[in-house]
């Protein structure tokens, strides 16, 4: 006996009293059979896991042997909601299959639980350390694992003042988290990637304050964070054998009197300067200190992750992290891992011309562009690139839509969904090997 449903897989379409061709799931005496096939299977494997949830079934076992990995874990994307109480095992799947899907879950339930959590749990500190410990818990080794918090005050003695900018409004002292996984051993090895995220722990727009219906979700705004630690610790789990830093800029952005303002100018450690025109426009500039940061170190790859821009909301929605990239080559590979992962990702543009659309007549640039049909998302992008050494080569930025919905839908619970971990860690795994 046991306390957990089973649930078969099939190919057959469920009888009419299900709903037949068009029933995703049914039931009998000895658990429910979830259908699926062609194109669509996997998305009908969700979706099935989903009216589960939503009936309130959380415990289950997944039993036959029409299951394999990605089916699993298709259901299990489904299952998972925000609350606790769920079990779930998968014993039909082999040894291998077993720890593939294992790290598969370990990764993207730290990633799903961190951004879930409320801003009062998680601030920019708290992200900072529970980052590290977690690639910490993932390296074989945690000798191999080495992280710095640089906080307060000491920000502005190292020069990252686009962080201290943004968090200096809050009581909770903004943070950088400075982490080196080398798993070489080697204190002298070269550091083949970087990957920075964006840890705004809340994002009250600052003195261009969010409408409530826009603010409500904001304990979200340190996705790109999480994302880019759970993919760093999928890597490491599936055995990313390179030096490999990663990058957390993390802050509230507040309202205070400390708070900084429109019409501020931030000189940064490369001696640009920014105008705020809009201190809603904060993840870029914290991302800026990041990406200066990762110069130093000349990596092949540079990856940031960030839920920066409700521009690329709007074109892809929910279903779909933007790429911009002026490597074509290497945005192509990304787009085939994110595809091999069965991932939405879409390239963005970003050009030449973009780069020049941030005028400010106080300083090089302004934060924001203007005018009335400004390409925002692109934008945002070009002015990260002003903070990379060479921005035409290794250089990649993730405009993450896809890490928190607002609403469920028939695949996703409301909430965080982990969606880019896979393929951040197989981008990292793949360009590892070239």
């Amino acid at each position: 006996m046991t306390d957990k449903m089973q649930i078969a897989l099939t190919n057959e379409p469920a009888a009419d009293v299900w709903g037949g061709a068009n029933a995703v799931i049914s039931f009998d005496q000895h658990g429910a059979t979830v259908h699926a096939k062609g194109e669509a299977a996997l998305d009908n494997v969700q979706q099935a896991a989903r009216k589960l949830d939503t009936q309130g079934i959380r415990k289950v076992a997944l039993k036959g042997d029409n299951w394999d990995v990605e089916s699993a874990w298709a259901f299990y994307q489904g299952l998972r909601g925000p609350k606790a109480g769920y079990e779930f095992a998968a014993p039909t799947l082999d040894d291998k299959q077993q720890k593939e899907l294992n790290n598969r879950i370990v990764a993207t339930d730290w990633v799903r639980q961190i951004i879930n959590e409320t801003a009062e749990e998680v601030g920019p500190q708290q992200l900072a350390v529970r980052a590290g410990e977690f690639i910490k818990s993932q390296a074989p080794n945690p000798e191999n694992v080495k992280y710095k918090i640089v906080s307060g005050a000491d920000l502005l003695e190292h020069g990252w003042v686009g962080i201290h900018t943004v968090g200096r409004g809050s009581a909770r002292k903004p943070a950088m988290l400075q982490l080196d996984y080398n798993p070489t051993g080697d204190a002298d090895a070269e550091v083949f990637a970087c990957i920075i995220g964006k840890g705004i722990t809340f994002d009250s727009g600052g003195y261009s304050i969010k409408q409530s219906s826009y603010m409500d979700s904001m304990k979200a705004d340190m996705g790109g964070a999480a994302m880019a630690t759970g993919g760093l610790g999928l890597a490491i789990a599936q055995g990313l054998n390179k030096r490999v830093k990663l990058i957390l800029c993390c802050a509230e952005n507040m309202i205070s009197s400390n708070a900084y303002k429109l019409g501020d100018i931030i000189t940064y450690k490369n001696g640009v300067t920014v105008e705020v025109l809009n201190s809603d426009a904060e993840g870029r500039l914290v991302l800026a200190d990041g990406l200066l940061y990762a110069n130093k170190y000349n990596p092949a790859l540079t990856i940031d992750c960030a839920t920066l821009t409700g521009s690329a909301k709007m074109a892809l929605g929910n279903d779909y992290h933007a790429l911009f990239s002026f490597d074509q080559n290497l945005a192509q590979r990304c787009l085939s891992a994110a595809d091999a992962e069965n991932e939405g990702m879409w390239q963005l543009p970003l050009a030449e011309f973009h780069r020049n659309m941030l005028p400010s007549s106080f300083a090089d640039l302004a934060n924001v562009s203007g005018g009335q049909y400004s390409p925002g998302a692109s934008t945002a992008a070009a002015f990260l690139s002003h903070f990379v050494d060479d921005y035409k080569k290794g250089w990649v930025h993730l405009d993450c839509s896809g890490t928190y919905r607002k609403g469920a839908s028939d695949k996703w619970s409301v909430g965080a969904t982990g969606m880019g971990v896979k393929t951040l860690s197989r981008i990292l795994v793949d360009e590892s090997a070239r």
